[in-house]
């Protein structure tokens, strides 16, 4: 009877998500035979992940990878999986989505299951999961953004660099966001990663972009773009940009794009390279060479380029200021000095000097912050993380947080991996030494059974659609950017 409820439920999930036959053996195999009895067992360690960008998954590859009885389900708010793998990384680095393939093999094993379009806290509560599964892990990122808290954040064309990236990105809930480009120069308050990829954006030339899969609405906004100057403006100095060189590399050979850094904020800094840290050194000597010492090539690309970007150091915003008939005007900056002995810690102190930078777009790139998914999960406000130990949520039996959410928003995606491969280790010790129980496997299912998902292979019909419209395009493919749409797509 055990067998004939197993053999049932294979067939009744192998025919709601087209399953490939390979791995509906596979799954019948595990889900109905134990290699003692023959019977199945219906107690197994049981995990749910809530969220399917990169902490996510990795989590779930190392578990699966740890435990042969483990199974996980990836909770993930929109019906499209990867997160900021999807909605985050510049269309102008498709090799860094390569590790999409990593995870589609990890969605693609048959203890694994994507449970798309599913929002935890409204199509199913945080205590359901915790009630039903071993352990649950919260892998959501940061949605929400800092704000400068200035006068003037709330004018027309100030936006966060956070929903732009979401605009040209395709996530559905920027694709209406207002972005106005016909304006000759553009603020980018910040001096990460994501304040270069912004800058970069606005000023790579449109025949580059358009081989992307940089959203329609984006790239037809882009091509009518006056934008011609790119501010990248920071409160600290040379020594503390948080951007790396990769991104740098690529702002300096930009095509058609000069890049400005006064020699006067680099002057110094060529004293102390060799003191530094690998990664700092080298990015330090880049700057120091394109302010100091720009190569013959540098110079005769930069003399013909017919836009330009400026690397701005020591200024932290005041003000956004409007012309008089409330357009966006330009932003004000208190010039900042830095105080302290070691360069690269030095704290930054305001000066009574202040001047304006006119633009007619702002882009705040100053961090992003999570936000609470439940209001029983301990959670730090000031900082936007789950507040926790070692993965571990405090005073939380069974609840777990890796990537963005635990640790803020830092690093790259290596990083994470890192975060959720340590993350997964936490939760299989807990389940080897029997800290976690396993659960019944039939309350998980019952559960599945009375939620609408988008499954893993569902999802491979949105992504044959978006690569079949964006080769009609010469693009890599053409995002769905409307949720709807996207679940009638997977429903044929």
């Amino acid at each position: 009877m055990q067998f004939v409820k197993g053999a049932s439920w294979c067939l009744t999930k192998a025919i709601k998500t087209n399953m490939k036959f390979e791995k509906f053996k596979a799954l019948l195999n595990y889900r109905c035979l134990s290699t003692d009895s023959g019977v199945e067992n219906n107690k197994k360690p049981l995990v749910a992940i809530v969220g399917s960008g990169p902490a996510g998954f990795y989590t779930a590859q190392q578990l699966l990878k740890g435990n042969p009885n483990v199974l996980v389900d990836i909770y993930e708010k929109l019906p499209v999986p990867f997160g900021l793998v999807r909605f985050g990384v510049a269309p102008d680095h498709p090799e860094v989505k390569n590790v999409i393939h990593t995870f589609t093999q990890t969605a693609n094993n048959d203890r694994c299951s994507f449970l798309g379009n599913v929002e935890v806290g409204k199509d199913v509560t945080l205590q359901d999961l915790r009630k039903i599964y071993s352990a649950v892990v919260l892998c959501y990122g940061a949605a929400d953004d800092r704000l400068l808290g200035i006068p003037g954040e709330d004018l027309p064309n100030v936006l966060s660099a956070r929903s732009f990236v979401g605009w040209y990105n395709g996530l559905p809930q920027d694709k209406h966001l207002q972005v106005d480009l016909d304006c000759e120069a553009a603020v980018v308050i910040g001096h990460g990663n994501v304040a270069l990829d912004v800058a970069r954006v606005l000023l790579t030339p449109v025949g580059i972009l358009e081989k992307t899969d940089i959203t329609e609405h984006a790239l037809e906004a882009l091509t009518k773009s006056r934008i011609k100057k790119v501010y990248v403006v920071g409160r600290r100095g040379p020594l503390q940009v948080a951007f790396t060189i990769k991104e740098l590399r690529e702002m300096v050979n930009l095509p058609d794009t000069r890049t400005i850094l006064q020699p006067d904020d680099l002057v110094g800094c060529d004293k102390i390279i060799e003191e530094l840290p690998r990664p700092r050194r080298r990015l330090t000597e880049l700057m120091v060479k394109s302010a100091l010492s720009p190569s013959a090539d540098n110079l005769k690309h930069w003399a013909d380029a017919s836009r330009e970007w400026r690397l701005v150091f020591k200024r932290s915003p005041v003000s956004i200021k409007s012309s008089s008939s409330g357009k966006l005007a330009g932003v004000e900056f208190v010039v900042n000095k830095l105080e302290g002995d070691i360069p690269e810690k030095q704290k930054v102190v305001a000066t009574d000097l202040k001047e304006t930078i006119e633009c007619g777009l702002v882009l705040r790139s100053i961090g992003y912050r999570s936000l609470s998914i439940d209001g029983s999960v301990p959670f730090n406000t000031a900082k936007g993380v789950v507040d926790h130990e070692n993965s571990r949520v405090r005073n939380e039996k069974g609840l777990y947080c890796a990537g963005w959410v635990g640790n803020g928003p830092v690093g790259v995606i290596l990083g994470t991996m890192t975060d959720g491969f340590e993350t997964g280790k936490v939760i299989l010790q807990d389940i080897n030494s029997g800290s976690l129980e396993s659960k019944e496997t039939s309350n998980r299912d019952n559960l599945i059974g009375n939620i609408k998902t988008v499954t893993f292979s569902e999802w491979e019909k949105i992504d044959q659609a978006e690569v079949d419209a964006g080769t009609k395009k010469g693009k890599l493919r053409e995002k769905f950017t409307d949720i709807e749409e996207m679940i009638r797509t997977a429903k044929v």
